[in-house]
């Protein structure tokens, strides 16, 4: 399997306060053509209100599975995430400890963990299930806990001409062991860096 993420950055690596071409930055990770996007609870409730008011196209059959990391069973919207057209469809991926969810709930579970959700047994799971590409759609406490599990096998950086100035680092990258493997530069001074992660 294959686990690649891409995030968005300033050049003092701060990953929000700026502005992102979301067209090109989701065209370039659509070159993986990963089988699963990996995206936390946050990134999820951050948008709940978009995506509750977009259209419902249904879901896309030749489209990635969306699996959401929900301990605590937080997101809710999964039948409009499911039809907003991008995603074949979405996978709950649940802890020992999450709350119970509806009796009648009807969206497909994993569950893995006690307190929180196992990454790495996620991963192993989806491997057998046949996944060999899982893209992490995540620039906060998701992605860098698949760094620190060493779960993360290439790293693309969309590196933007800004200093935001303050606001959280996307992660300590004096714990990251990264080999180089390309660079495109595009006209606005945006590069796009590419690393394999070596364990």
């Amino acid at each position: 399997m294959h686990v690649v993420a891409q995030l968005a950055v300033s050049l003092d690596g701060v990953a929000s306060g700026f502005d992102v071409d979301l067209a090109r930055f989701y065209a370039l990770a659509s070159l993986w053509q990963e089988e699963v996007t990996l995206v936390g609870a946050d990134t999820i409730l951050a948008q709940e209100s978009d995506v509750l008011a977009a259209p419902r196209r249904g879901p896309r059959a030749e489209g990635p599975l969306l699996a959401v990391v929900d301990s605590r069973a937080r997101v809710h919207s999964w039948n409009a995430l499911r039809d907003l057209g991008y995603w074949s469809d979405v996978l709950a991926l649940y802890a020992d400890q999450t709350p119970p969810r509806p009796p009648d709930a009807t969206t497909r579970e994993l569950t893995t963990g006690y307190d929180q959700v196992d990454l790495a047994e996620v991963l192993t799971v989806l491997g057998r299930r046949g996944v060999r590409t899982v893209r992490v759609d995540s620039s906060g406490a998701l992605l860098r806990a698949c760094l620190e599990l060493d779960l993360i096998d290439e790293l693309a950086l969309l590196v933007h001409p800004v200093l935001v100035g303050s606001g959280e680092r996307w992660f300590d990258t004096r714990q990251l062991n990264l080999h180089h493997v390309g660079t495109e530069v595009f006209k606005d001074g945006v590069l796009w860096m590419r690393y394999c992660v070596a364990i």
